[in-house]
């Protein structure tokens, strides 16, 4: 873990600006969120990186964890699929068209329901889950232990799960 203090970033600059223009401006919630963005969009790039090995992107993954962590028998609606992953409809469907396709899942009839379908994680597709994720986390445990000690990053996750049930 680096203990030096952390070189101004571009998120520094861009508040610089703001001061400069507008210095009436409160830039504290711009250096916050704009750490957030940036902090997500970079961890996307890096886990997308610990997913390719196992054929998949980051999309896919979130629709085979998510049918994972159902528990037995590992089997969703399209629909239960789509409201936990945010995702349209058509989004939704072309991702399982390829899962489908690679042998990770399987897609058959509601027993409950005629228009309805079931989707079922396969053996194969929950050994590639179990191994992606544990690389996933890797990646994630990497960047927190090169910045935070253990004790700051369960700080930050309790202060980010404070903000977000107050935007959500």
């Amino acid at each position: 873990m680096n203990t030096q203090p952390p070189a101004p970033d571009p998120v520094d600059a861009i508040a610089a600006q703001w001061a400069v223009v507008r210095p009436d401006l409160d830039t504290l919630p711009m250096a916050v969120f704009g750490r957030i963005y940036r902090l997500a969009a970079a961890m996307r790039g890096k886990v997308d990186k610990a997913y390719a090995p196992y054929g998949m992107a980051l999309g896919e993954f979130d629709v085979l964890a998510t049918l994972r962590r159902s528990g037995e028998p590992y089997t969703l609606s399209p629909r239960e699929l789509t409201a936990t992953l945010m995702i349209t409809t058509g989004g939704m469907t072309g991702r399982l068209d390829k899962l489908e396709k690679a042998g990770l899942l399987t897609r058959s009839p509601d027993p409950n329901d005629r228009r309805g379908l079931r989707v079922t994680l396969t053996e194969r597709g929950r050994e590639l889950v179990d191994q992606a994720v544990g690389a996933g986390l890797a990646r994630q445990r990497e960047a927190l232990e090169a910045a935070l000690t253990e004790e700051e990053a369960q700080q930050l996750a309790g202060l980010l799960r404070k903000l977000l049930a107050t935007t959500a």
